[in-house]
């Protein structure tokens, strides 16, 4: 696996809740981030597909967990984003009981991965999400979304930030040259 560029990667079904969630054996990684954090083009450019996970500027799309094989490797589910969603607070409610139970009785989850955009200080409900995860002793790491959009020269103070707020593990990650791919792959695939 090692100095590979990408991985051959495919959706295979989108489920509401955890009952209809298909029977993998692979570990899973479900991503965990606001709206418009760029969970699609994560999975886009860890695919090398850029149009394998629908991408929008339409923040709250994704309103089911959507699974995707990559290599019959691993498993990555994108999740609804948090923090944003133009929908009744019953939906919204439903939603979060159908995660809660999906993240905390989901046996194939291997380690949660959160994505924060590089662009902005951590927010509020990143933080609550966060506090969520480790109330309930989960594994899980960052991966810093957009850091193309980032100066070069202050990538490495961003990461130390996110980092020193959250601990663990903090992965870099740019959908427009994919060079930070392979670290992340290598997490993925037990390799790091």
């Amino acid at each position: 696996m090692k100095g590979k560029k990408f991985i051959n990667a495919k959706f295979v079904i989108s489920a509401e809740k955890l009952s209809q969630c298909p029977h993998f054996d692979l570990p899973e990684y479900p991503l965990l981030g606001r709206s418009n954090v760029g969970k699609s083009s994560f999975i886009n450019g860890l695919a090398n597909h850029k149009k394998l996970a629908k991408t929008s500027n339409t923040p709250g799309k994704t309103r089911l967990i959507n699974f995707f094989d990559f290599s019959n490797l691993f498993t990555i589910a994108d999740l609804p984003g948090y923090g944003y969603a133009k929908v009744s607070r019953e939906a919204q409610n439903r939603w979060q009981k159908y995660l809660e139970e999906y993240l905390l009785k989901r046996e194939q989850i291997k380690c949660l991965i959160q994505l924060i955009d590089g662009r902005h200080e951590i927010q509020k409900n990143d933080f609550q999400m966060r506090e969520w995860v480790m109330a309930y002793n989960l594994p899980i790491i960052t991966v810093v979304t957009k850091m193309d959009y980032v100066a070069k020269n202050k990538t490495l103070n961003i990461l130390k930030s996110v980092e020193k707020e959250f601990g663990g593990l903090v992965l870099p990650f740019s959908a427009v040259d994919n060079r930070y791919n392979e670290k992340i792959i290598e997490f993925l695939t037990g390799e790091d």
